[in-house]
């Protein structure tokens, strides 16, 4: 086993760091490039961001293709491949001849961009010893918000200066590049033991997690965040690429840099959570994610930038604590567990559009606002559930140990009156 802060740690940890950068650098370039596209392919705003949609909705499911078969087959090879397989992908959307290609190569792509979320912590389990582990998923998670932010950023500045193709060229080789670094870091594996793939308990796990309220409610609070959090972004650029702002595809990729918002909400959650129970956390995050939406009702640019990273910092404390909770409340198959909020968290992400789109047709981004505010609602109110769950829970506990003396008394009078 790989001990922490070792120089095998440090390799594999910036190996398996750089995947997940290379992942969500493919995943989420195309975003600020939605409203250029829109005008190339002469499609709707739905339409467009089906772009997106397909991706995430592919990579979700996955997720549950992926970890299963690692099982059975090994985790490097799952990675390098899939990895590959996305760099060539991005290459060949630079050369997409029209619309419905476009969106083929993309579900394709988001199918094997799930290969590496699926089994990388998988691996760290396998190889690392149990401190080592939760030093090496930090710094994983950490490259998660890189990746994904650098996409949009890198994303954005090619297309202004080259046109989307370039942008999807660039990308590209990036992956390809950082492919060849990351085939050479990641050590063997050690310690992997192949286990056989059945498929019946595999179901059965998934569905206890369903029938579980704790996880089922979890799952849809992350879910439908999600699905507001990131098509708002969409819609946010095709705004700001309107009148009066105008901005080109260079400023609406640095417009993801309010994610470090998230990043904040991120590292402070731990915090909160000493203070405030995980349910009251997710609460408070669904709360200021309400607010940051005010904010962007404004037309000034300055504050809408505010209003996004208000809505970051509030979103990603709230998903911290749902992901969490369900690691926290699987009875079984923890990993399972964990995956099946990942399938909820990316299908919300990809079903955002149809839900928004209507608003959006009708009263603009004040339509989007409103249909955030209609979807915040129901996850407050199961995060609100879950508080009270929660404290019913924690009240029985506390009073049980109180009751036991007079539980015994009365056994105890009993036993002397049938004497």
């Amino acid at each position: 086993m790989i001990a922490a802060h070792t120089r095998a740690w440090w390799r594999a940890t910036l190996a398996l760091c750089l995947g997940s950068f290379l992942v969500f650098i493919n995943l989420y370039a195309p975003q600020p490039l939605l409203p250029a596209l829109r005008e190339t392919f002469e499609v709707s705003t739905l339409g467009i961001s089906l772009v997106m949609s397909v991706a995430t909705l592919a990579l979700a499911a996955s997720l549950l293709v992926f970890g299963p078969l690692s099982d059975a087959i090994g985790r490097g090879a799952i990675m390098r491949l899939t990895l590959l397989a996305s760099g060539l992908l991005s290459l060949g959307l630079a050369f997409a001849p029209n619309f419905e290609t476009l969106l083929a190569m993309r579900a394709l792509q988001g199918f094997v961009l799930g290969g590496l979320p699926a089994v990388a912590i998988a691996w760290m389990g396998d190889e690392f010893e149990r401190p080592a582990l939760l030093s090496a998923v930090g710094l994983y998670i950490g490259a998660n918000s890189l990746g994904g932010i650098s996409g949009r950023v890198v994303g954005g500045a090619v297309a202004e200066a080259g046109g989307t193709p370039a942008s999807f060229l660039t990308v590209g080789v990036m992956t390809l590049v950082g492919l060849a670094l990351f085939w050479k870091l990641l050590p063997a594996a050690s310690a992997f033991t192949p286990r056989p793939f059945k498929l019946r308990d595999a179901l059965a796990d998934l569905g206890g997690h369903l029938r579980n309220p704790l996880l089922l409610v979890a799952y849809l609070i992350g879910g439908l965040n999600f699905l507001i959090f990131i098509n708002q972004y969409s819609y946010i650029t095709f705004r700001l690429a309107d009148t009066p702002f105008e901005l080109g595809t260079r400023v609406l990729g640095l417009i993801f840099l309010t994610y470090l918002g998230g990043t904040l909400g991120s590292s402070l959650s731990g915090r909160l959570a000493t203070r405030w129970s995980q349910p009251a956390c997710m609460m408070l995050g669904v709360l200021i994610l309400i607010g940051g939406t005010a904010v962007t009702l404004t037309e000034s640019l300055g504050w809408i930038i505010t209003g996004l990273t208000v809505n970051a910092f509030g979103f990603f404390l709230a998903h911290s604590m749902a992901s969490s909770w369900v690691g926290r409340h699987a009875r079984s198959a923890r990993g399972s567990a964990s995956a099946l909020y990942l399938v909820f968290y990316y299908s919300g992400a990809s079903l955002g559009g149809f839900w928004m789109e209507p608003f959006w047709r009708a009263a603009g981004w004040k339509g989007v606002a409103l249909a955030s505010w209609l979807m915040l609602a129901i996850t407050l109110a199961l995060a609100g559930w879950l508080w009270r769950r929660e404290r019913r829970e924690d009240q029985g506990a506390a009073l049980a140990p109180a009751s036991s003396p007079q539980i015994s008394s009365r056994r105890s009078t009993r036993s002397q009156a049938d004497l």
